[in-house]
């Protein structure tokens, strides 16, 4: 560099310190414009465009997170760098001023290009089918977090002029503080590794977690939230070390099962039970679904019977019905509910199908149905199961049953006006 000033001073160009450093300065300024120009008005435009325009989608999602941008600006630095050593003079008060912007320049778009890196895995990751199930965004936060700390530490280091080593150990006196202000980003990490590693969560998971009111599907997984799409619409927002210290029901294993659980009771009023007559067994022989359960109990029953002199045609003059087995207007009816169920075309016929009678109460007596319809989608599934109540409550008269329920307010006024007898 002196000898390119000499050679200038020999044109008669008077030369001073300050004429010189304008120089040198208009020289790196016009440098790394032109560079500037270059990579992004010519190359990177020209990739960008290329790109956005390919079929190729892991093309299309590199480019949009500023990844070749950053790592443009990145090189700039690591030109002006070189270039404060070339035109400068070792030691110089400028030489160090512009050596240290550009090597902070350098940091801080190293740590950028860094960032954008990982945010364009976590983008292809998401498309791949293995990747979307694992909670990658929380442990790249966390990777992005580290990496934030420790380029801090370097660049506190170098405009220090102190070993980054020092640094380091001084921030053991500062171990409890950094744990508190940064307990919530370290659990959360912990966290995402657990549900990682578990197989707890992945994104599109139905959850259903009643202390934060979060009942919908998660949509993101991240180092210290995760946030979950309620029904409604409404997003909740769960800290992510919670779903590890608290209980949550994931739901979708049963969406994996291809059948969702049908588990509701009717209150029958215990009043209206009783054993049915001949009439009426006759009568419940018309239903084709009843035939074969009515034909094998008569059967049962009426062996049962004779053997134990119980029998109406023996010779005994009176039976009483404590000696006798008879069939009851509920257990029949309970009888043709399994046998609905079992020809229904939308309950799954391989899992769990039962109807049972649950303990009495003052409500009368819990007939529950226990069985699981063969879709997952919601608004399928109340279709089936409220046509299935639909059709036990038309049909529950035909047993001569009643559904137990609380007197309304027109119940009270009829009584109160009936005239007394």
């Amino acid at each position: 560099m002196q000898q390119f000033f000499a050679q200038l001073a020999t044109f008669g160009f008077d030369i001073t310190p300050t004429s010189s450093l304008a120089l040198v300065a208009g020289i790196m300024i016009l440098t790394a414009l032109v560079i500037h120009l270059i990579l992004h008005r010519l190359v990177l435009r020209t990739f960008t465009r290329r790109a956005q325009s390919s079929r190729r989608l892991w093309l299309q999602i590199i480019t949009q997170h500023q990844l070749f941008q950053r790592v443009a600006l990145l090189l700039q630095g690591v030109i002006v760098q070189i270039q404060a050593r070339l035109w400068l003079q070792a030691g110089s008060e400028a030489s160090n001023i512009v050596t240290t912007c550009a090597q902070l320049w350098v940091m801080l778009y190293t740590l950028l290009a860094f960032f954008s890196l990982l945010d364009v895995i976590l983008n292809l990751s998401r498309k791949l089918a293995v990747g979307s199930q694992l909670p990658l965004k929380g442990i790249f936060q966390g990777i992005k977090l580290v990496s934030a700390i420790l380029v801090a530490i370097l660049a506190i280091s170098l405009l220090l002029g102190q070993s980054p080593a020092i640094l380091i150990s001084g921030l053991g006196a500062m171990a409890a503080v950094l744990m508190l202000v940064f307990k919530d980003p370290i659990l959360g990490l912990v966290a995402g590794i657990q549900l990682s590693a578990n197989d707890m969560l992945k994104l599109g998971d139905w959850l259903e977690m009643p202390k934060y009111g979060a009942d919908g599907a998660v949509t993101d997984i991240g180092l210290t939230t995760v946030k979950v799409r309620n029904w409604d619409n409404t997003i909740t927002t769960i800290p992510t070390w919670s779903l590890v210290s608290d209980s949550f029901k994931n739901w979708s294993g049963m969406s994996a099962s291809g059948g969702r659980r049908i588990k509701r009771s009717i209150h029958i009023d215990t009043s209206t039970i009783h054993f049915l007559d001949a009439a009426d067994q006759q009568r419940l022989m018309q239903a084709r679904l009843l035939q074969p359960y009515m034909a094998e109990r008569q059967q049962e029953i009426a062996q049962w019977n004779q053997r134990n002199n119980a029998s109406p045609a023996s010779n005994t003059a009176e039976i009483s019905l404590l000696n006798q087995r008879n069939m009851t207007n509920v257990g029949t009816f309970r009888a043709y509910l399994h046998a609905y169920l079992r020809q229904h075309p939308h309950i799954h016929q391989e899992m769990t199908l039962m109807v049972r009678q649950l303990a009495p109460d003052s409500h009368g007596l819990p007939l529950e149905i226990y069985a699981f319809t063969n879709t997952v989608v919601w608004a399928e599934y109340e279709t089936i199961q409220a046509d299935i109540f639909d059709h036990l409550f038309a049909v529950i008269a035909e047993f001569g049953l009643k559904v137990h329920q609380v007197p309304s307010g027109s119940d009270l006024r009829a009584l109160l006006n009936t005239p007394n007898g």
